[in-house]
């Protein structure tokens, strides 16, 4: 299995949920990059609690229906100033979170 054929298993696995979970989020086009911050930390520590090793952010996802609809949203797109989303959250998020 590739690597697309891997994730677009997991988003369907992800979608058959009964509904958002303590390590799963779904947004459509949340692009407020404090509020990503606050997500990843929390949707982290959460998984923590909960025993799972990976705790998942999905955009174009309806909050809902877990319908897949896609977005706009491009967080390798995304810069706050000059700086790339990703350098944004890595240099603040703590503690530090691998790739």
């Amino acid at each position: 299995m590739n690597n697309t054929e891997y994730l677009l298993s997991l988003v369907h696995e992800l979608c058959q949920l009964p509904k958002e979970c303590e390590w799963v989020e779904f947004k459509q086009n949340n692009a407020q990059h404090e509020d990503i911050g606050k997500y990843i930390s929390a949707l982290s520590n959460s998984a923590t609690l909960f025993g799972k090793d990976k705790a998942y952010l999905l955009w174009g996802v309806d909050n809902d229906t877990q319908e897949v609809i896609g977005t706009t949203f491009c967080p390798a797109n995304y810069k706050i100033g000059n700086e790339e989303l990703e350098n944004w959250l890595l240099q603040r998020l703590n503690p530090r979170i691998s790739r």
